[in-house]
């Protein structure tokens, strides 16, 4: 195999790895809702670890704290992003069907949760973590029923 096609194969592979958790939209039926919502918790509890480092790295003046402070206000907002990206590309578009009998309390609940990861975007309160949390769970609660 040639340098070029080698090379090619990996940064393929790599793209490829990178967005491999999202769903593909394709109805094969692997992907399970339940892994979504753990994936969903997941992305929340690291918000609300990162809510709690930005706020204890806020009043350091040092590099390596400027450093850390960027790197957790960054995370945060990849994992807000994937909260919402799980809403929209998974549930809004794939799982939630305007045939059923609680579409109404469905499209709250996923509209819920993708504001309060929006939310947790635009401050630092551990509430808006908490909120979020609350939200996840509740849309859980009315998709499951």
């Amino acid at each position: 195999m040639n340098l070029n096609l080698r090379l090619l194969t990996l940064i393929c592979t790599l793209f490829t790895q990178q967005y491999a958790w999202s769903h593909c939209q394709v109805p094969c039926g692997v992907y399970g809702d339940s892994a979504r919502f753990t994936q969903m918790l997941e992305d929340q509890t690291t918000i609300a670890k990162a809510i709690d480092q930005i706020s204890d790295l806020a009043g350091k003046k040092d590099a390596k704290s400027a450093n850390q402070l960027n790197r957790w206000v960054a995370a945060k907002e990849d994992h807000a992003s994937k909260i919402q990206k799980i809403i929209a590309e998974y549930f809004l578009t794939q799982r939630i069907k305007s045939s059923s009998d609680k579409y109404d309390s469905l499209l709250k609940g996923a509209h819920s949760v993708m504001v309060a990861a929006m939310k947790c975007k635009q401050g630092v309160d551990t509430k808006s973590a908490d909120f979020l949390k609350s939200a996840i769970e509740g849309f859980q609660m009315v998709y499951e029923k």
